[in-house]
C-alpha cells in the first residue's frame, strides 16, 4: 500500500514576460504521506504560494506550469482536463488561502458561500439537512451556527479564517493546503487557529501542507518541513532533525534570525536579499548571501540529495533528509571547473 497521499515530482511553473521566463517553481519535488503534516517555509518570494496554486491548478497568464507530476492517490493532476479539476478541488484537495478577507465573497452571506460550494460539486441535499451540515461546520471551526447569516465584514479576522477552513473541509478532502492561514492575526489568535486546522486533520484523516515563513510557528505544527529559497526545495527532513541539526546555511539562518527566550539581543536578519528570479546567479542561487560559499558553490548548483552522515560527523540522519548544498556532498557531481570540497576552502 503506497504511504504518499501526495507525489510532486520535478514540478516548474514559469511567468513569460518579455524579458524571459520567470523561474518561480525550480524542479520541485516531494511526498506527502497520509495523515503527515508538511511545512513549506522560505522568505517572500521563494516560490512557496505558487507551488501551493500549482499543485491547485490555479496558476493563471502569464505563469504556466511548464512541467513536472503531480499525483494524488495515484491521480495525475496535471494531466486533467479543466472540468475534472474543477471536480476534484475542495472534493479531494483543499486549499486555505492567506487574506481571509480576500478570499471570502463580501457582499454574501457565510451560509451562501459554504451552499456554493455544495452545489458546485453536485452535492443534493433537503433544505433542512443542508442547514443543518453548514450549522455542523460551523461548530467544527469554531464558529457559532448563527456565523452562517453574517456577512464577512461582520466577523473578526480569525472569525473569517475559521469561515475559509469551513468551506475547505465541507466535502471532507484528503489533502489541505493552509497558505500563511495565521497571517495578520494576532498570537493568541494564531494559536487557536493553528488548535482548530489541526483537530480537523486528526478528525477527517486528511494530510496538510503548511506554508509559511514563521520558523517557530512551523515547530509546533508540522512533522516534517520543507525549506524553499529562489524557487528551489533546499532542504526537506523531519522536523525534530531539523532544527537539532539544519545542514543549509540557509535553513540555519533562517532559524538564527528567531528571537531568543533566553537573553535580550539584536534582531539578527540574512544578510543581502533574495536574487531575481529572472537572472538568477550561475551556480547555487544562496551563495552570494552565503557565510559557507566556496568557489565549486559560485559555478555548479547544487541538487537535493539524501543525506547519510552529518557534515559534522556526529550523528547519522535518517533516508528522510534531504539537502541541496556542496558541504553535504562534496564529491558528487562534480563538474570540469569546479573546486571540491575542502574544510579551509569553506
Amino acid at each position: 500500500m503506497n504511504s504518499n497521499i501526495l507525489e510532486v515530482r520535478d514540478l516548474r511553473v514559469n511567468y513569460h514576460t518579455r524579458h524571459g521566463a520567470v523561474r518561480a517553481v525550480n524542479g520541485v519535488s516531494f511526498d506527502l504521506h497520509v495523515g503527515e503534516r508538511l511545512g513549506l517555509v522560505g522568505e517572500s518570494g521563494s516560490g512557496k504560494s505558487t507551488a501551493a496554486l500549482a499543485l491547485m491548478r490555479l496558476i493563471r497568464p502569464p505563469g504556466k506550469i511548464d512541467g513536472g507530476q503531480v499525483l494524488l492517490d495515484g491521480l495525475s493532476l496535471l494531466e486533467l482536463s479543466d472540468e475534472r479539476m474543477r471536480q476534484i478541488r475542495l472534493a479531494e484537495i483543499a486549499m486555505v488561502s492567506q487574506g481571509a478577507m480576500n478570499s471570502l465573497n463580501p457582499v454574501t452571506r457565510v451560509r451562501r458561500q459554504i451552499e456554493d460550494a455544495l452545489r458546485d460539486h453536485d452535492v443534493k441535499m433537503q433544505t433542512r439537512e443542508r442547514a443543518e451540515w453548514i450549522g455542523e461546520l460551523l461548530q467544527r471551526v469554531g464558529l457559532p451556527r448563527t456565523a452562517a447569516d453574517l456577512f464577512p465584514h461582520e466577523l473578526s479576522g480569525g472569525m473569517k479564517q475559521r469561515a475559509c477552513i469551513a468551506i475547505a473541509i465541507c466535502l471532507k478532502p484528503k489533502v489541505i493546503i493552509a497558505d500563511e492561514p495565521t497571517s495578520a492575526l494576532d498570537v493568541v489568535v494564531q494559536h487557536q487557529v493553528m488548535e482548530t486546522l489541526e483537530t480537523l486533520r486528526a478528525d477527517l484523516g486528511a494530510s496538510v501542507i503548511l506554508i509559511g515563513h514563521d520558523m517557530g510557528l512551523m515547530a509546533q505544527a508540522v512533522d516534517r518541513l520543507g525549506v524553499m529559497y529562489a524557487g528551489d526545495l533546499v532542504e526537506i527532513g523531519d522536523i525534530d532533525e531539523l532544527f537539532s541539526e539544519p545542514l543549509h546555511p540557509y535553513t540555519r539562518l533562517l532559524m538564527a534570525s528567531l528571537p531568543s527566550l533566553e537573553q535580550k539581543e539584536a534582531a539578527r536578519g540574512i544578510p543581502g536579499l533574495m536574487p531575481s528570479l529572472l537572472n538568477k546567479p550561475t551556480g547555487c542561487p544562496f551563495h552570494p548571501r552565503c557565510p559557507d560559499a566556496f568557489e565549486r558553490c559560485k559555478v555548479e548548483e547544487p541538487k537535493l540529495r539524501a543525506v547519510g552522515i552529518s557534515a559534522v560527523g556526529t550523528s547519522a540522519v535518517g533516508t528522510n533528509r534531504n539537502v541541496a548544498c556542496h558541504l553535504h556532498h562534496p564529491t558528487e557531481g562534480i563538474s570540469s571547473g569546479s573546486v571540491p570540497f575542502s574544510r579551509e576552502a569553506a
